[in-house]
């Protein structure tokens, strides 16, 4: 025994002892059998995910909660669910819910296109064109849109008459109840709100675009507006479109504000038939909710796709829709179940022997 420590401690310290500690610890090493004797033991060893006591607590708690307020839905008769579904298409809520979309529709596109402008005017050199961008966004942004529609809708009081011409000279003149119907008044008081805030969200994307996208596009030698058509504007909608989307959506529920100014769009309807119906107050109001969260969840769905849509030039695949989605789950546990059929029947034979 002395003499193979010897003779082992004598190879390590021998100029190739390199070699010797080598072989050392490659003897050392546990076999190959040993290895896949630990590594099936380590496999079939069942895998104890973390514990969270108390997130399962929260979550029935929220959950009991929540089924209680479902049970009220169905057991409390004072939300009169067949007055609702009376009501829900109704002549008039249905005329309601059209004016509705027509000035949320115009007043998006002019704010969008306004908010280009005014945006595109902070963003100038220009001072003047600056200054007066920044004095409209500082002023209707500090004024509540309530008060500039009954503004809007007393002007004539103010000025009988609109005309353009030559200042302190002769004009051309129209009556101002002549120009402006209510309809336009309710338009044009929440496009002048929203061109604010929509200008910032557009100035904001602006500048989220990288500055060598800019010097790219100077270097191209390419006008200014189709620098900016082009090249900037298309990678500013990422950012952009679910900022003004979500703005959108505050747009559709603040129309409902038309009804202070003699329009009788959804919210003014349903205010309308509620005095003139008092039991059917709850009911009325349940219709309400209902179209605004049908006309919500439908912009929701535009702003997916357009979403998807702007993002093809920065992602190599696109992000799969919700159909494409629910393919992909069930292809996924079709393919579970096969598996683990599969692997169940080929457990069975090799428990058997029968391959033996």
């Amino acid at each position: 025994m002395t003499q193979t420590t010897d003779a082992l401690r004598r190879r390590a310290t021998s100029p190739d002892g390199a070699t010797g500690v080598a072989d050392a610890h490659r003897a050392s090493r546990p076999t190959d059998a040993t290895i896949d004797a630990s590594g099936r033991a380590a496999l079939d060893r069942p895998v104890v995910p973390l514990r969270h006591p108390l997130r399962w607590i929260a979550a029935a708690l929220v959950l009991v909660v929540l089924l209680n307020f479902v049970e009220t839905l169905f057991t409390n008769e004072q939300w009169g669910w067949p007055a609702v579904g009376k009501w829900l298409f109704s002549p008039a809520i249905l005329t309601g819910l059209q004016l509705t979309l027509v000035a949320t529709a115009l007043s998006a596109v002019i704010s969008f296109a306004g908010g280009i402008v005014v945006a595109i005017a902070r963003l100038s050199r220009n001072p003047v064109l600056s200054g007066l961008a920044w004095g409209y966004v500082w002023l209707f942004r500090s004024v509540p849109l309530i008060l500039v529609l009954v503004f809007l809708y007393n002007l004539g009081s103010l000025y009988p008459t609109i005309g353009i011409g030559i200042p302190f000279g002769p004009q051309v003149e129209v009556p101002t109840a002549n120009v402006l119907g209510d309809l336009a008044i309710g338009v044009i008081g929440l496009s002048l709100s929203e061109v604010a805030y929509a200008s910032e969200i557009v100035r904001a994307g602006v500048l989220a675009v990288d500055h060598g996208q800019h010097e790219a596009a100077q270097a191209l030698g390419l006008p200014r507006r189709r620098q900016f058509v082009r090249v900037i504007l298309p990678q500013a909608l990422r950012s952009i479109v679910p900022a003004f989307v979500n703005q959108v959506v505050g747009l559709l529920k603040a129309s409902s504000l038309l009804f202070y100014v003699s329009l009788l769009d959804l919210f003014g309807v349903v205010q309308n038939l509620s005095s003139t119906y008092p039991t059917d107050i709850i009911p009325l109001l349940v219709v309400a909710t209902i179209w605004y969260l049908a006309l919500t969840s439908a912009v929701s769905i535009v702003q997916y796709y357009v979403e998807r849509w702007t993002a093809r030039g920065s992602v190599r695949a696109l992000p799969p829709t919700p159909v494409q989605r629910l393919r992909t789950a069930l292809r996924r546990t079709a393919g579970t179940g096969l598996w683990r059929t599969a692997g169940t029947g080929l457990r069975r034979t090799a428990g058997t022997g029968a391959d033996r």
